[in-house]
Order: structure tokens, then sequence, then C-alpha cells
């Protein structure tokens, strides 16, 4: 008996679930949403059975009063039968055409719109609409002509003063302990009164939203003139950062990184250098501001060095004792500090020195000094029985050769250099400085007007 009851139930049910389904799908798609109100539906309104001629005409007079009023429908023709409106001619454009569509289904009593206008195609009908508002904004920009006038002056008189004041450039550049933080401030005096007689003169006018339209279009573009010019930026401020800390004079001997010269000018865009072969390397001021300067002219006293090597079998302490004695015997070596020499390192076949000694580069250039002095000490320590060493080579023989003897050939005879009598820089060369870069550069600094930023009076790094 529950197996029959079992095998009943089974079919009911599924033929249940099969009714739910129908029921939530049916409630899905037909009803609101949950929580929602559904929207009254608005039934169109009734047409009115006791439409006659009276108000057929009267629809049509009031459509043809109110089409009067806009002078691009004022020539719109009207027909009203049993409420149906029928709106014929020309028009100018086609937004006239839907206006005059959409007032008149506005109408009371109005049934049906049945829009036969056309919009024109003629040039005179089209360019019309556009010299009416020309002559509308012509007459507005006539009645405000006093204001505008005003507003004019306004800025004007702000531009002019602040002109006027920015053009003290003695005061400018007295303010400041530097010409070009200066000029700065005046340019920048210029400009804010510029804005100021602007900022007014639209406050005259009324045009505060325009003023704060223009203030953020102004910020917007100034960020992205900013990101477009940001090398160029950045080369001005470091022109006016190298300018307040001057690190180096006109005249001194730099390296900026890798480019060696005596420096000419520093201008508002570049640091102007005359190389030693006479060339100029003009450098950005930005590269300028972030590279390594190496200034040998702030400090006039130098340290010159070379390397000599002496034989292996020799005494290096000896030999060292010979060349410092050399170089301390020259005129234009300084006795505080004195010459020094160490052994650097030992080879196969020879013992490396190091020579060292101080000039004054006022009085002494650098490579003709290091030159001499070179030529000083190898010639006293070969003087005194050192003898610098050759390149020994080891060769190794596979075969052997023939023995038989051969006539020896008589030794060749090298010439030595002469050392000095006494010792002293009579035998020496000029070491005089080369003043032919520094004469070029006066000459140059004089003759150009191109600006120069950098001053003595400034502080230097």
């Amino acid at each position: 008996m529950a197996a029959s009851m079992a095998a009943m139930t089974s079919p009911l049910r599924v033929l249940l679930a099969v009714c739910l389904m129908l029921i939530i799908g049916l409630a899905a798609a037909g009803a609101p949403a949950w929580g929602q109100t559904p929207e009254p539906v608005q039934d169109p309104p009734a047409i009115r059975v006791d439409n006659d001629a009276g108000s057929d005409a009267a629809i049509a007079a009031r459509l043809t009063r109110i089409f009067a009023q806009f002078d691009a429908l004022s020539a719109v023709e009207v027909r009203v039968t049993e409420g149906v409106v029928t709106l014929d001619g020309m028009v100018a454009d086609r937004a006239d055409l839907d206006q005059a569509e959409a007032i008149a289904g506005r109408v009371e009593g109005v049934v049906a719109v049945r829009n036969e206008l056309v919009a024109s195609v003629q040039l005179g009908e089209r360019v019309s609409p556009f010299l009416a508002q020309m002559k509308a904004l012509w007459r507005s920009v006539l009645d405000s002509g006093p204001l505008v006038v005003l507003s004019l002056v306004i800025v004007l008189v702000c531009a002019g003063l602040g002109w006027w004041v920015a053009s003290f450039n003695r005061f400018w550049r007295g303010l400041t302990p530097n010409p070009f933080v200066g000029d700065l401030l005046a340019q920048l005096v210029r400009v804010v009164s510029l804005i100021i007689g602007i900022v007014l003169a639209l406050n005259l006018m009324g045009a505060t939203a325009l003023l704060g339209t223009v203030l953020g279009g102004a910020g917007v573009l100034g960020i992205a003139v900013g990101f477009a010019l940001r090398d160029t930026l950045e080369n001005y401020i470091s022109s006016i950062m190298l300018s307040l800390r001057q690190p180096f004079r006109a005249n001194d001997h730099v390296v900026i990184d890798s480019h060696e010269g005596k420096v000419v000018r520093l201008t508002s865009r570049a640091t102007v250098l005359m190389t030693l072969d006479g060339n100029h390397l003009r450098i950005p001021n930005m590269m300028v501001f972030r590279a390594v300067i190496l200034n040998y002219t702030r400090n006039p006293q130098r340290r010159l060095e070379f390397e000599l090597g002496v034989d292996a079998e020799d005494d290096p302490e000896a030999a060292i004792k010979v060349g410092v004695a050399a170089l301390a015997d020259l005129d234009f070596t300084l006795s505080d500090p004195a010459p020094t020499g160490v052994i650097v390192a030992v080879g196969d076949s020879n013992i490396i020195l190091k020579f060292t000694g101080w000039i004054d580069q006022k009085d002494v250039d650098f490579l003709k000094g290091r030159s001499a002095a070179i030529r000083v000490a190898k010639m006293a320590i070969e003087s005194s029985g050192f003898s610098l060493p050759e390149p020994i080579y080891r060769l190794r023989i596979d075969q052997m050769p023939d023995l038989s003897p051969t006539p020896a050939s008589p030794p060749v005879a090298r010439p030595r250099a002469a050392a000095p009598a006494d010792g002293s820089a009579e035998t020496v060369q000029s070491v005089r400085p080369d003043d032919h870069i520094d004469r070029t550069i006066e000459a140059e600094r004089r003759d150009s007007s191109e600006e120069n930023l950098l001053s003595s009076k400034r502080p230097i790094e």
C-alpha cells in the first residue's frame, strides 16, 4: 500500500514543481521589481465630441498669434480641421520646424499635428538669422560700449603702471645682490600688474564667471605647459641657482664632468667655456648644476707627479734622493710642501718610482713645469749612475742553431743627455703660464654684449 502511494505521489510532485516554476517565471516577467512601485500608465487624452468650426478657428488664431512672436516662425501657415493642425510653409532651419510642431502640440484642443513645413535651402534665408544675431550683438556692444572702454582703460593703466615701476632697473638690481634675480622681479611686477588689471576689468563688466573659467583653464594649461617645457624650466631654475651660489668665477680653469676649459661667462641658458684648444663650449646650465665640477684656479697651488723606472739591481732609495734633490733645486717648485718620492711597484726587471712636487700656477704653467721636472729628474738619476730599465724577453729555442763563429759587430753608442752642470734651473725651458687663452677671453668679453651673471661680489661655493 505504501509503495502504491509513493508511486502515485511521484508524478504529482513533478507536476506541482512544473506549475511552481511557471508561476515564478510569469511573476518575474510581468511583475515590478521588489520594492518598486509600478508606474501608472497614462492614457492619451480623450478626443472631445463637441469640437466645432469655432474651436478650430480659435486654435488656428491662437497658433498664428504665437508664431508671430518668433521671427523664424512668422511665415508659418496654420489650418485646423476637427482638431487636426496642419502646418505649412517654409522655415530657415530644421530646428524651427521641430519647434513649430512642439508648440502646436501643446495648444489645448489639438488632436494631432500634421507637419508639412519645409526647411529652406536658399542662401538669403539661411544668412538672415545669422545677420540678425550679429546685429543684436553689435547693438549690445554699442549699449555696453562705455563700460568696455572703461575696462580697457583700467587694463592699460595697470599694465602701464607696472611697466613704469619695473623700468627702474637700478632699483631692482640693487634690491637683490644678483642682477639676474633683479630682472626676474621686474618681470614679475609687469605680469602681476597686467593680471590685476584684467581681473578688475572683468569684475567691472560682471564677467566673474568668465574669470573663473579663464583662471581654471590657465591652471590646466600651465600644468600642460610645465610638463612640455620641463627641461626648459629646469634649465632656467638652474641658471638662477648658479647665479646665486656661483661655483666658479670668470677665467677659472675648470673641468665640468668631462669638459675642460676656462670660464668665459654664465648666461641665463648656458655656461660658456673656452677649451684649451681655443674653441667655444656651451654647456646647458641644468647639466652644470648637476655636474661634478673640478676647479683648478680656486687653489693656485697644484701638485705635479710623474713616474720613472730604475733597474731592479739599483738602490731605489738612493735614486729617490737624487730625484728629489733635483726637483728641489728647480726654481719653480715650492719648498713647502717639499718634493717627495716613493716606490709604487716592483717589476721583473725594474722598480717604478713616483715623484711629486708642488708649483704655484700663478707663475708656472702646469704642463710646462711637469715636463721640465721629468727632464731634470731623469737626467739627474742617469748622471748618478742609475740606469733606466730595458725590456727583458725570454726566448725558447726548439732547434739547435748554427754555432759557427760570426764576426762581432762593434757596439753602437747611444747618445745620453747631458745633466745640468750645477743642477740649477737655468737649463730648464721657460715654464711661465701661457696667457693667450686669457687674453682671448678678455677680448671677447669686452667686445660682446651678451649677459654675464658671474660677479665677484657674489659668494662662491
